[in-house]
């Protein structure tokens, strides 16, 4: 006579905790899948960028006279970290300068309305656009790198338009006014937001 074979019913621990935590992991991992197209569409699209959304920078990882350049309104936006050399050369070009004083009020936000043309007098923030005819100019940072007595800033080999470290323009120049100052803000010490004011005016 053949033995008959038993089977023990009894649950295994340890199987379960298998077993579950691999229903869990898969679980998570499908929640995850099925979030990660919502998470994503909180984010500011493309069209939303080029429409306006603010765009950061945290000013700490500039290195003293670094250019960087970021895009807002399909606008490149220049934030250029000024040395203690080239805060004492806005003063010196002064006589050099068509508006100085940022008379055009047209061009900068109140709050910009000073020798720096800006916030924080150590980082300059512009749209990086010449006022004659809409080129970018180049960044000449040495002194007399132009011509004899520039202290550094910007030049437009277009048509030969000149601007300080603060954007301000040089008698003589194609370009009207001095370069744009956008709105801009502060959250926290060195995180700058471009497209908006403290005020929340974009």
């Amino acid at each position: 006579m053949a033995e008959t074979q038993t089977f023990d019913e009894r649950p295994d621990p340890e199987r379960r905790k298998l077993l579950v935590r691999a229903t869990g992991a898969v679980g998570g991992a499908a929640l995850a899948a099925a979030s990660y197209p919502f998470l994503v569409s909180l984010a500011p699209s493309e069209r939303a960028k080029s429409a306006g959304a603010p765009v950061e920078v945290d000013t700490a990882r500039l290195a003293p006279g670094q250019l960087r350049t970021l895009e807002w309104r399909g606008k490149p936006i220049w934030v250029l970290r000024r040395t203690p050399e080239m805060l004492a050369g806005l003063k010196t070009a002064e006589s050099m300068l068509s508006d100085p004083g940022s008379e055009v009020t047209s061009q900068q936000p109140e709050y910009a309305r000073n020798r720096g043309r800006s916030i924080n007098e150590g980082v300059f923030v512009t749209v990086a656009l010449c006022t004659h005819l809409g080129c970018i100019p180049s960044y000449y940072r040495e002194p007399d790198s132009i011509q004899p007595g520039w202290p550094g800033g910007f030049y437009c080999p277009c048509h030969g338009s000149k601007f300080d470290l603060a954007g301000r323009v040089y008698k003589g120049s194609p370009a009207p006014t001095n370069l744009v100052i956008p709105p801009h803000r502060y959250e926290g010490s060195t995180r700058l937001v471009v497209g908006i004011d403290a005020s929340g005016e974009a």
